[in-house]
């Protein structure tokens, strides 16, 4: 794999697996009983941290797995359980029922990780480092982290406006919808760690 063929896969995979635009409609959802300030300040700590995260296993994702003994589909079983746990309030809408909610809890969990910095995500980054062609690779997986991470910041963001235009009612309905495609990304995660764990016994 050439240098700008790497570049691209980079840039290509991180937008396909953290899904910018996918993530306006769960990220509405979780703050649609906040107001703009505090709907912003979520939006940053989100990216902050997830950014933080994706770094952290970049640089020590494959030491810090193999010092904990942990598999790659133990990560991916987690964040389907965290997500499936979220994605249940949203259906019956416990999550409506905590508007003095602290932002940052929202901020970190689910929004941060693992919607943002999920078991995907940390995952392909750990696969890019380890695939660098050279060592110049390293800084363009860097920038593509941070490009990323720039772009879900700028959607949250300006996302604002549809809060506008659905108002209340809208934001009930589009919670609901997000509850289901939330609890199948759960679904999901969790049928791959299955899998990841049927195919580690099978080579063993």
């Amino acid at each position: 794999m050439g240098e700008l063929e790497f570049i691209i896969t980079v840039g290509v995979t991180l937008f396909v697996i953290m899904d910018p635009p996918g993530i306006v409609p769960i990220y509405l959802a979780l703050t649609g009983a906040m107001d703009q300030r505090q709907r912003n300040r979520a939006a940053l700590q989100a990216t902050c941290l997830s950014l933080g995260v994706i770094t952290l296993f970049a640089l020590l994702g494959q030491q810090i797995i193999n010092y904990l003994g942990i598999d790659l589909a133990a990560l991916q079983g987690a964040g389907g359980l965290l997500l499936l746990l979220v994605s249940l309030e949203l259906l019956t809408g416990q999550a409506d029922e905590a508007p003095n909610q602290a932002t940052s809890n929202i901020a970190l969990v689910p929004l941060g990780t693992p919607l943002l910095a999920g078991p995907g995500a940390i995952v392909a980054v750990i696969l890019f480092v380890q695939q660098a062609p050279s060592t110049i690779d390293y800084l363009w997986v860097a920038l593509a982290i941070i490009f990323i991470h720039v772009v879900i910041y700028l959607v949250m963001r300006f996302s604002g406006f549809l809060v506008r235009v659905l108002r209340r009612g809208g934001i009930e309905v589009l919670t609901r919808i997000s509850g289901v495609l939330l609890a199948a990304i759960a679904v999901q995660l969790m049928a791959d760690a299955v899998m990841g764990y049927v195919e580690i016994f099978q080579n063993t």
